[in-house]
């Protein structure tokens, strides 16, 4: 499992400047109770938790609504939040129980039951978008109520089950605001979260105000929020440096983030090691440009991530050559093991090999944000350097983005990811195996059973020889790239506390945590 270090590089725990004032430690008579103000460049695909799985949606998912399990900051094993308790049936890892809390309601003062758990997970299974998080449960078969009791039946054993219930693809929605066939259209929220949702503006804010009604494993949630959301790093850091925003997280600007200076008094600043990963993900559907393996190959003979670490993300990120990062059961180095440094020669006989046209054309797609571009720059530059191929870059809407990778619409494409729970697993099956979250066309027998021999044990460090082999398979096939592995950061005003709990790299946020001082 991964431990989660934090760096706290500013903190005002200790002040020997005379005169500072303790005001800074101990809250007041006059604290400010004006919403916190938290600012990101992550976007929002829906608000409806069985239309969405990313990072931007699955942030607020999890302060609007509530799943039976959670994690708490910094913690390996889920405890109960919806459900008053929840446990495997038996050793065979295929039943999994929970009790409901009895005390829960809806934001809309509606009492949440079992019935409605059930309606959730059946929902968000039947709807199944192509951005949605069904990916997450393909084993599910069925799910049985009997009062406040939920049984899960699996078809297969999955060991990781209970920690994807705490995820957002969790998230139990009432029935009588949302489609069971279809997405919730609209800007209302209806949860049972530590927070409610008091107005929605896609892409520019959301005012989030505490649920009073809220029963679960948060002792107590805090003060209003509301979330900016910038279209780009620079437009955050704009609004940082004009004091606009309280909080950022996710992201500023690298240049930013490499001279942020730890002596401030103005700010507090965390680093986390974090589990956050970009690939370079290749459509492999039969007929694409980038369908034989040894073409793929080629493209791993010539990826430098050197000038990716130091140029580009200015050391914030460090180089990655594996699908599961630094820090996770199973961690190893295929890509380094393979292609140990850029060489333009192999490349060229591999793709002579697959009797392709050189050049070979490909569209290359990533989202359209000032975050991408440099990467982009970068990666289009190796890639035509040595004649091996032309390269059309397209920028597209985060939306049109997700929406045009599931279709095959680009040969080649660079997707962040966040870990859903902290296992390997979360970078296993929803990134390679069958019917992925990144749609591009990869199936493998082989990769399959070994997903699937991964998910067999409770003892999870039984797990890493299978999971060194499932990455050995993946630097062999090459569905995609590992690029880099990033710091998680945090900045602050000082006069906001809890921004150290705010984040630990899984993509939870907790804004219970924040308050002011």
């Amino acid at each position: 499992m991964r431990l989660v270090r934090i760096r706290i590089l500013a903190i005002l725990a200790v002040l020997v400047i005379a005169g500072f004032g303790a005001w800074h430690l101990l809250p007041s008579d006059e604290v400010s109770d004006a919403p916190i103000v938290v600012g990101t460049s992550d976007e929002v695909t829906s608000l409806d938790p069985a239309g969405a799985y990313d990072a931007g949606s699955w942030a607020i998912y999890s302060n609007l609504y509530q799943s039976l399990m959670t994690f708490k900051s910094g913690a390996i094993v889920p405890e109960p939040d919806a459900a008053e308790s929840c446990a495997f049936i038996g050793q065979k890892l295929q039943t999994y129980q929970c009790k409901l809390r009895g005390d829960l309601t809806f934001s809309s003062g509606r009492k949440v039951t079992a019935a409605d758990v059930k309606y959730s997970f059946e929902r968000m299974l039947k709807i199944e978008t192509d951005v949605g998080p069904a990916v997450l449960f393909p084993s599910l078969d069925t799910i049985v109520t009997e009062g406040r009791t939920i049984t899960f039946n699996l078809s297969a054993r999955d060991a990781t089950f209970p920690q994807k219930l705490a995820t957002g693809a969790g998230s139990i929605v009432d029935p009588t605001q949302y489609p069971k066939d279809k997405l919730r259209t609209g800007n209302q929220v209806d949860g049972s979260g530590p927070y409610v949702l008091k107005s929605y503006e896609p892409g520019v804010r959301a005012e989030l105000v505490p649920n009073p009604k809220y029963r679960g494993a948060l002792k107590k949630t805090g003060g209003q929020v509301d979330i900016r959301y910038f279209k780009g790093s620079d437009e955050l850091q704009t609004a940082w440096t004009a004091g606009d925003v309280d909080v950022t997280h996710r992201q500023l600007p690298a240049d930013r983030l490499s001279a942020l200076d730890p002596g401030d008094p103005e700010q507090r600043v965390t680093e986390a090691e974090s589990a956050e990963i970009r690939n370079l993900v290749f459509n492999v559907r039969a007929g694409a440009p980038l369908a034989d393996k040894k073409v793929r190959q080629a493209i791993a003979w010539i990826i430098d991530r050197g000038p990716l670490v130091s140029e580009v993300y200015k050391s914030t990120v460090d180089p990655l050559y594996s699908l599961i990062p630094q820090g996770y059961i199973g961690h190893s180095t295929p890509f380094f093991d393979a292609y140990p440094e850029p060489d333009p020669v192999r490349a060229r006989k591999l793709m002579e090999q697959a009797g392709v046209e050189i050049p070979l054309r490909i569209t290359f797609a990533h989202r359209d944000d000032d975050a991408n571009k440099e990467e982009t720059a970068e990666l289009v530059r190796q890639l035509e350097k040595d004649g091996l191929f032309k390269v059309t870059e397209k920028a597209v809407e985060w939306q049109a983005f997700q929406k045009g990778y599931a279709a095959g619409a680009y040969d080649a494409y660079t997707v962040g990811w966040l870990p859903d729970y902290p296992d390997p697993d979360t970078f296993s099956q929803p990134l390679v195996g069958r019917d992925s979250s990144l749609h591009n066309g990869y199936v493998s027998t082989k990769m399959d059973a070994l997903i699937a021999a991964t998910q067999q044990f409770g003892d999870r460090s039984r797990t890493s020889a299978d999971f060194k082999e499932l990455q050995e398979l993946v630097g062999e096939d090459v569905p995609l790239v590992p690029l880099w592995q990033k710091k998680d950061y945090v900045v602050s005003k000082s006069s906001v506390s809890g921004s150290q709990y705010l984040s630990d790299g899984t993509g939870i946020w907790r804004l219970w945590e924040l308050s002011r001082i």
